[in-house]
Order: structure tokens, then C-alpha cells, then sequence
């Protein structure tokens, strides 16, 4: 690949809109393919951002919410 394929942690953060200390994480963490030259990261150009892995369906709530036919606790 040639220089220009690449781009840096800064311009590739502004590209996709996301924060330069929550991707260098997620390079940490093997989530965004990246390389070291010197002691700047750069990341292939094509590179698209990992997929976002919160709950967004709602699925989560009052799951601490006891069931309801649960049996009497014994004496």
C-alpha cells in the first residue's frame, strides 16, 4: 500500500465522526485494523468502523424485576 492509502488517527476520526481516544482502544483492542509506523498509528484508508454493540432494542429493562410466580419462600 502506498502512503496515501493510509491515514492517521486525527483524519480518519474526523472521516466517521468518532473520538480519537475510543479508537485508539478499539485499535488496542483488534476492533479497527491499524499499524505503527514510528510512534504515529495510521489506518488503511477503507478502513469502515467496527459496529456499535450497545442495546438499543430496550430488551434490558426491568430486567431485575421479580417474577411474579415465583413460589413462597419456605420457614
Amino acid at each position: 500500500m502506498a502512503a496515501s492509502d493510509f491515514l492517521s488517527i486525527s483524519e480518519w476520526c474526523a472521516l466517521h465522526g468518532k473520538d480519537p481516544g475510543n479508537v485508539r482502544k478499539l485499535i488496542q483492542q483488534g476492533r479497527i485494523p491499524a499499524e505503527k509506523i514510528g510512534k504515529q498509528w495510521v489506518i488503511p484508508a477503507d478502513a469502515q468502523p467496527p459496529a456499535d454493540k450497545r442495546v438499543k432494542s430496550g430488551n434490558y429493562r426491568n430486567w431485575r424485576k421479580k417474577k411474579e410466580d415465583s413460589a413462597e419462600p419456605e420457614a
